[in-house]
């Protein structure tokens, strides 16, 4: 047997990693600007870091919705129970209410998905004054979700795990008296002053991106 041959067998046999498929389905078409306008607004108004997090937010109403279809027109005993998994998942999620049926699974917004997001969350709770300041915060380890360490911004918190999102207590920002930490009054912040923080952060990222290029344009003058 030719060696090669064998060695790509074996290869899908232990489950090479290259046959893996993606978990969230791309625009069908890629130029389509109502589309493109919409998920640049998305990105903006949740801090996502690119249009991946949000085709990967929509395959999961996708496939929700998907499954829901399939069991709705099935009477078995295994579809029964399929079904009661599926809507007790979306429960948990806070995607569903406790007494909703397969129909409800189609009545999910897109937004809901969205907004169980971890940085989402954050922002909400008032752990930080912008979307993409609660995302640096999960990225860089800040952040506990039921005493566990989570640092993946597009993780879905479920009902019980909402009111157990905290900072890390070997982080700085555990201390309340960090200069990032904002304290508010019952967990929400007026729009007005919220507008203002984020206005303020967005200033201190562009003077920092000016001095990067202000940096690396010196580096350059120096090399010359």
């Amino acid at each position: 047997m030719d060696a090669k041959f064998f060695l790509a067998r074996k290869k899908v046999a232990m489950g090479d990693p290259r046959r893996l498929r993606k978990k969230y389905y791309t625009p069908s078409h890629p130029w389509q600007g109502d589309r493109i306008s919409e998920e640049n607004k998305i990105l903006k108004e949740y801090g996502l870091k690119n249009k991946k997090e949000i085709w990967k937010a929509r395959s999961v109403l996708k496939n929700a919705a998907a499954q829901a279809k399939k069991l709705s027109g099935e009477r078995s005993e295994q579809a029964r129970k399929e079904s009661e998994q599926l809507l007790k998942r979306l429960v948990k999620l806070g995607l569903l209410k406790s007494n909703s049926g397969l129909g409800d699974v189609l009545n999910i917004k897109f937004g809901d998905v969205l907004n169980r997001r971890l940085q989402t969350m954050i922002y909400k709770n008032g752990l930080a004054r912008s979307m993409k300041q609660a995302r640096q915060f999960v990225v860089h380890g800040h952040i506990m979700v039921n005493d566990k360490l989570v640092d993946i911004p597009s993780y879905i918190v479920n009902v019980d795990e909402q009111s157990k999102i905290s900072f890390n207590p070997g982080s700085e920002l555990a201390n309340k008296e960090h200069p990032e930490r904002i304290e508010l009054k019952d967990g929400v912040k007026e729009p007005e002053e919220r507008k203002i923080l984020e206005e303020k952060d967005k200033k201190r990222e562009e003077k920092r991106r000016r001095d990067k290029r202000t940096f690396k344009k010196e580096g350059k003058k120096e090399r010359r």
